[in-house]
């Protein structure tokens, strides 16, 4: 079939406005583009169309029809390339021969100018039989405007079809999310497609479209801010390639992208993707949340009735909020801020929101993140030590921090806390071995850095480096050495101290140092490792690094890790750690007391009853208090006071506990050290804390079965089952215990589970050190025989087991 463009001079007699030649003036128009020209070369066809229907019905003697515009012809939305979307609308009295001609006197031009059709005859009870039928009559409808004839025939059809949908909503608006679903799995993320379908993948064109369908509902309706901006440019990217291809096209394929990239006035194809890939965030994000909203509408309404019913007079529970964090509440499914939150006097609030619900499972509520947005206060720099700890705690939660990220992303919170991501934002990757953009691949790989944090003393340090290892792209040269600069200086805003600054520094520098090494290099040549180890440092960055490699290649693509790649990139590991080790001082013991914890360790001694002392911390940004307890040593007097804090909802940030033998007196004393803050509220009195610790060594408090009650009335939600506990006996650090190390996720009740595992154990605790890094705990503890010897290597082994089974 002849193209528009090719026959131009025949064209010219085929209808009274020369509608081919005005056509091809117009898209030849500089000055034309955008919205503006769809909108002109709609009105263009409208009125040769309006012409042709027009002598159709004079020749034809048809009355009672109308020519109707559906879909994105139905919108005036034309691109060069654009199908004409007609519906022939009769009120069923003319003859079907003449039917038939006027139809045929209005398709034929149509299609002897090479325009794509598609067409349909009906009358109005017939069109509105077939949308109840078939979902996309009934979408297409819902645009339909009139062009030519009797306008009054299409007022009536659109009432009842746009009631119809309202109706039917419970009906329809599940099959429209099931179409766009099934659409989505077949043409992909758009924002991550190299080479992206505008129309059909998802956050494109189909979506917007859809979107809009559900606002007409009336059910529901989509965050309007952007959305529309994000439809005119995926609108314009389309438009731009019909006139480069000269066809009908969706897909932006890599050969055109610059053409079209200059078409639109962009720098070149990766500024064109960045600004589709924006937009398709947009339109995705808004269809995460309207279709969320539908779910939670179309579920109250199912459950309302059955609920009045089961409920009678006790009331509806429907408006319960069950507290997450300080200032974060769960309601309907959703967190959201709680009503005594004020975003303008808590600086943290958005990352405490943040981590809660990600650390939850839960979507966050629009409402919520547009007010912090709106209302927050920005960060102190450097940030407080709970800030700190809080986006820890978002990067660990595991895959529910992709959507919670995006949440805040699409309302600016990310680049207000981390202004360097605007260079990463949406920007694409040319390596088909990547799935993702940079933005998102660092979040991947936090996400995948989540699931290896029981293989590393600094989980803290793991997942900020998988959220900045590739944070230098974007900028000129090496992104690794870009990024290290950039990775010291966020790491230091964050506050971070000094030597943790260094060693991110080193972990985005040499991100890629074992895997390049490792599939590039001979192993066995001493200066291969030598050169690593010199460029590591230590064994703690290296065991972070080798997790950083895996988790990098796992979030990259399939094809950028397998077993074989895993094994060299371990052999590696192995032969550097013991370059290093060779080289490093064993860790020593703790050190010793000070004069205040000899105070109370006398005092406590001297009464025989625990003494505690509550002292807020003298750092400007600490998190918590300190809370020293001493007690006379005893059986079980770690997981009492561990039992205890946690039954008063208190958060352990940091522990340490050690047994001090006091000169010239008879026994020895347990001083515990503890770093605490409340889970939300304020913080319990210090001689509450000591009465419940009292009756917790002495029996009549049941701290086991206490916390089961309150675990069993408010279950905690977790979005993602956390990695196992990983329970280790490190050899070669003490010549005085046996050492072993937790790496937990942390919870309620965590160390007192520990205590007890060692209590049942019959082991003796000489001394424990707990850090809490984001949402992850690693936990010291030196063990000895009731004697004070260290532990036979079976008996060590068989008591990691046990503790390993009490936290699974």
């Amino acid at each position: 079939m002849t193209s528009v463009e090719e026959n131009t001079d025949h064209t010219a007699d085929s209808g009274p406005s020369g509608y081919a030649a005005a056509r091809l003036r117009l898209l030849q128009e500089e000055s034309q583009s955008g919205p503006s020209r769809r909108s002109a070369l709609a009105g263009l066809t409208d009125e040769w169309l309006n012409a042709l229907f027009a002598t159709a019905v004079r020749e034809t003697g048809v009355r009672g029809a109308t020519l109707v515009a559906v879909g994105g012809y139905g919108r005036a939305e034309l691109s060069p390339r654009s199908d004409l979307d007609l519906l022939l609308l009769h009120d069923g009295k003319a003859d079907p021969r003449a039917l038939s001609a006027l139809a045929d006197r209005v398709w034929y031009p149509v299609w002897d100018l090479g325009l794509a059709l598609d067409h349909s005859v009906r009358t109005p009870a017939e069109a509105r039989r077939t949308a109840t039928e078939d979902l996309k009559v009934h979408l297409g409808l819902l645009d339909a405007r009139t062009v030519a004839g009797d306008a009054g025939l299409l007022a009536g059809l659109r009432t009842s079809v746009l009631a119809d949908w309202r109706n039917q909503a419970a009906k329809r608006l599940p099959e429209l999310h099931s179409l766009c679903r099934e659409r989505a799995e077949r043409a992909g993320e758009l924002r991550f497609l190299l080479e992206p379908d505008l129309k059909e993948a998802r956050g494109g064109l189909r979506d917007a479209t859809a979107l809009r369908a559900v606002a007409a509902s009336w059910l529901a309706d989509a965050p309007r801010e952007g959305l529309a901006d994000a439809r005119r440019r995926l609108l314009d990217a389309r438009d731009a390639l019909h006139l480069v291809t000269g066809r009908a096209t969706d897909r932006l394929s890599l050969q055109e992208q610059d053409q079209v990239a200059d078409r639109l006035g962009l720098l070149d194809a990766d500024a064109l993707l960045r600004e589709v890939y924006e937009a398709a965030r947009v339109v995705a994000y808004a269809g995460d949340v309207t279709w969320r909203e539908v779910g939670r509408v179309l579920r109250a309404r199912a459950a309302r009735p059955r609920l009045r019913g089961l409920l009678g007079a006790r009331g509806d529970r429907a408006g319960t909020r069950a507290p997450l964090a300080e200032g974060v509440v769960e309601s309907d499914g959703e967190a959201v801020l709680a009503l005594a939150a004020r975003p303008d006097r808590d600086p943290v609030l958005a990352l405490r929101f943040a981590a809660a619900a990600a650390q939850a499972g839960l979507p966050v509520s629009l409402h919520a993140v547009r007010r912090l947005a709106a209302q927050g206060k920005p960060l102190p720099v450097p940030w407080p030590a709970e800030a700190r700890e809080q986006l820890l705690t978002l990067l660990g939660a595991g895959e529910p921090t992709v959507a919670v990220w995006e949440a805040l992303e699409a309302e600016g919170l990310i680049t207000r806390l981390l202004p360097d991501w605007e260079r990463v934002r949406c920007r694409p990757q040319r390596n088909p071995v990547h799935t993702w953009t940079v933005d998102r691949h660092l979040i991947e790989t936090a996400v995948r850095a989540s699931a290896l944090t029981r293989r590393v003393g600094r989980p803290d340090l793991l997942l900020m480096a998988a959220l900045l290892h590739d944070i230098g792209k974007g900028w000129p040269g090496d992104h690794s050495v870009a990024g290290e600069t950039i990775a010291r200086d966020v790491a230091a805003r964050i506050g971070f101290d000094e030597q943790d600054v260094a060693v991110l520094g080193t972990l985005v520098r040499h991100h890629l140092l074992l895997i390049d090494t490792a599939t590039r290099r001979d192993l066995d040549d001493p200066a291969t490792v030598r050169t690593v180890a010199d460029a590591v440092g230590s064994v703690g960055t290296l065991e972070i690094l080798h997790a950083l490699t895996e988790a990098d290649a796992l979030a990259t693509g399939p094809a950028a890790w397998s077993a074989w790649r895993g094994s060299l990139v371990a052999d590696l590991a192995a032969r550097v750690a013991a370059v290093l080790r060779g080289s490093s001082p064993a860790a020593g013991e703790p050190e010793i007391p000070t004069t205040e914890q000899e105070r109370l360790a006398v005092e406590a001694l001297r009464t025989g009853e625990p003494v505690l002392a509550l002292q807020a911390r003298q750092e400007e940004d600490a998190v918590g208090v300190d809370l020293v307890v001493a007690v006379p040593d005893q059986p079980g007097v770690l997981p009492a006071v561990a039992g205890v804090l946690a039954l008063h909802r208190l958060t352990v940030r940091a522990a340490d506990l050690r047994s001090m033998e006091l000169p010239d007196r008879l026994g020895e004393v347990l001083v515990l050290r503890w770093r605490v803050a409340a889970e939300y509220g304020s913080l319990p009195q210090a001689s509450r804390l000591r009465t419940d610790l009292v009756r917790a060594l002495d029996g009549s408090l049941d701290v086991p079965a206490k916390l089961a009650d309150r675990e069993a009335a408010y279950p905690r939600r977790r979005g993602v089952v956390p990695p196992p506990p990983r329970v280790t006996v490190v050899p070669e650090v003490s010549s005085l215990a046996t050492v072993l190390e937790v790496r937990a996720p942390d919870a309620v009740g965590l160390l007192h589970r520990i205590g007890r595992a060692l209590e049942s154990a019959g082991v003796r605790v000489r001394s424990a050190h707990v850090s809490t890094l984001g949402a992850n705990a690693v936990d010291t503890l030196y063990v000895t025989t009731p004697e004070g010897k260290p532990l036979d290597p079976a008996v060590a082994a068989a008591l990691a087991a046990s503790v390993t089974a009490a936290l699974s």
